[in-house]
C-alpha cells in the first residue's frame, strides 16, 4: 500500500524585508542565505526531524507592502511557525509614524494566531552606529521595540528576539560593507537569538562572535558615502527600491532535513 507522505510537524514561514531575505550573507553564486534560512536547519538539527521552510520576504519593503503581499500567501501553506518583522525601512524615512507601525504589527501577529500558527516577532539588530543621522534612527527604533514588548505582553506571545537591545551586534564587524544590512556572522548571531527564544540550542559549529573593527578611516568614509549612501538617496529621489522586480526566494516549501 503506498501511503502519501505527511507534511513535516514543523512547518515555518518568514515573511519580511532585506533582513530576512538575508541580505548582506551573500553565498559564492549571489544568492543570499541569512538568519531565517539558518533558523531552519537550527531547529531541524535540535529537534531530529525535517522542517518544511517558506521564505517570503523581499529585500526594501515597507511594512505595508509585508503584510499586503507576504502575510496572507503565508498563512494559505498552512504553517505552524510565521517570523515576523518589518518596519525596518519605515524607519529610514522622514516622518515615520511608530504608532502606526505598532498598530499593523499587531494586527498582522493576530491574524497568524487566528490561523493557528505561532506567531514569532523580532526586533531587527540595530545599524545606527554606522549611518548618517543614526541617533534619529535609534530613537525611533527603541519606540518601536518598547511598543513590541506591549504587543508581545498583550497577545501571550511565547517567542519574541530582542536584537535591537544586543548590544554585541552594535559592532561593526557584524554589518556588511553597506552598514546597513548584517554580514554572514551578524545573521548567525540572530539566528542563535532567535533559536534561544524559540527554546532551543543554537548549533555548535555557528560562529556568533567576531573580532572588533577598527573605526573607519576619513577614506572609507568617502568611499562609502559614494557607493552606498548616494545610490540609496538616488533611490529614495526617484521612487525605486531595491527590491523593485524580485520575487521571493522560496515561496513555497522547501525541506531542510537534520545534520548528521
Amino acid at each position: 500500500m503506498i501511503e502519501t507522505p505527511r507534511p513535516a510537524a514543523l512547518r515555518y514561514v518568514a515573511i519580511g524585508d532585506s533582513f530576512t531575505e538575508g541580505v548582506g550573507d551573500e553565498r559564492p553564486d549571489g544568492s543570499v542565505r541569512g538568519w531565517a534560512d539558518l533558523v531552519a536547519q537550527g531547529l531541524a538539527d535540535a529537534t531530529g526531524a525535517p522542517v518544511q521552510y517558506a521564505n517570503l520576504a523581499i529585500r526594501g519593503r515597507l511594512l505595508a507592502p509585508i503584510i499586503a503581499e507576504q502575510l496572507e500567501p503565508a498563512l494559505a501553506l498552512g504553517p505552524t511557525l510565521v517570523s515576523f518583522n518589518g518596519g525596518g525601512n519605515d524607519m529610514l524615512r522622514p516622518g515615520t509614524d511608530i504608532a502606526w507601525i505598532a498598530a499593523q504589527t499587531e494586527r498582522a501577529l493576530r491574524r497568524i494566531q487566528e490561523a493557528g500558527a505561532e506567531p514569532l516577532l523580532l526586533a531587527g539588530a540595530n545599524p545606527t552606529g554606522g549611518l548618517p543621522s543614526g541617533a534619529r534612527v535609534r530613537a525611533k527604533g527603541d519606540a518601536l521595540v518598547a511598543a513590541a514588548r506591549g504587543i508581545v505582553e498583550r497577545l501571550g506571545i511565547g517567542a519574541f528576539a530582542d536584537n535591537w537591545n544586543d548590544a554585541e551586534l552594535a559592532g561593526r564587524q557584524y554589518w556588511s560593507h553597506d552598514r546597513l544590512h548584517l554580514a554572514a556572522v551578524g545573521h548567525h548571531r540572530v539566528a542563535a537569538n532567535v533559536l534561544r527564544a524559540l527554546g532551543h540550542p543554537q548549533p555548535r559549529d555557528w560562529i556568533v562572535d567576531a573580532e572588533p573593527i577598527a573605526a573607519p578611516t576619513l577614506r572609507e568614509q568617502l568611499r562609502y558615502s559614494r557607493e552606498h549612501v548616494l545610490p540609496w538617496v538616488g533611490r529614495r529621489l526617484t521612487g525605486r527600491s531595491s527590491g523593485d522586480g524580485r520575487t521571493a526566494k522560496h515561496p513555497a516549501w522547501v525541506t531542510v532535513v537534520p545534520r548528521r
